[in-house]
């Protein structure tokens, strides 16, 4: 019978009785295969849509393998990352690291970046905060989901080039507001648990001068469908989203 193949890894297994003096090289193939997923380091270039990370079978060199993956690049659209569902050998599960090195630009938001295995709805993917670093698990069939962000990233707005950002689960948001207000945008559809820190990192006219406006985007804050206005100066905020009812909460204020 012919070699088949593991589910997470593509790993080749021999039948006994085949691959006659092949199994010296087929061995140390697998060898440096499960040595790529216990420490390997990749870096995956994006630019704007779906980049798809590669699981082929019995290749070492497979990006997707790989325990710490670093993407970079300076993004043209919104991008994502895509780990596959499956291999040859059935649902592939992989747990990983991923890295933002990307430069994002944009007018009004920045360009985003989020997580997924193949086939995941738009809807579920999971944001990576610019300048982060998150654990990841693929599941096959489910969609991914971050165990955890290992660091968290920080992005600045500036008040002189956009007056609005939409922000994602994670992120930690330096607003600067010495030219005009600004407006930050909470996460739509917000799950239990997701944080968004804002914090006033204005030289001169801070939020006493020009607010900061938090945009509750469908969902409460405090309980009431109103939105907030940050406005005492060396303000630093964090939000998490606790439930329908209640929203989102201020979790830690120096108001």
């Amino acid at each position: 019978m012919a070699s088949t193949y593991s589910t997470d890894l593509s790993i080749e297994l021999v039948e006994t009785g085949e691959k006659a003096g092949l199994w010296g090289a087929i061995t140390n193939t697998n060898l440096q295969l499960l040595q790529t997923a216990a420490s390997g380091y990749v870096e995956v270039t994006l630019s704007t849509g779906t980049t798809t990370l590669s699981l082929a079978d019995g290749s070492s060199s497979a990006n997707g393998k790989n325990l710490y993956i670093k993407v970079t690049g300076t993004l043209s659209g919104n991008a994502s990352l895509a780990m596959p569902a499956s291999t040859t050998g059935g649902n592939a599960n992989r747990v990983f690291f991923v890295e933002d090195g990307t430069t994002r630009g944009g007018a009004g938001d920045s360009y985003t970046v989020t997580l997924l295995t193949t086939g995941q709805s738009a809807s579920t993917q999971v944001p990576l905060p610019e300048g982060a670093t998150a654990l990841v698990y693929s599941r096959g069939s489910v969609p991914a989901t971050t165990l955890g962000m290992l660091q968290k990233g920080m992005t600045s707005v500036t008040a002189a080039s956009k007056t609005t950002y939409t922000a994602v689960a994670g992120d930690q948001i330096v607003v600067d507001t010495v030219a005009n207000p600004v407006t930050i945008t909470l996460p739509a559809s917000p799950a239990v648990g997701d944080e968004v820190t804002i914090m006033d990192g204005s030289a001169s006219n801070g939020f006493a001068t020009n607010n900061c406006i938090i945009d509750r985007n469908g969902s409460n804050i405090e309980g009431d469908a109103v939105n907030d206005a940050l406005a005492l100066n060396n303000t630093c905020v964090t939000l998490i989203y606790a439930n329908a009812a209640k929203g989102w909460l201020y979790k830690s204020t120096n108001q």
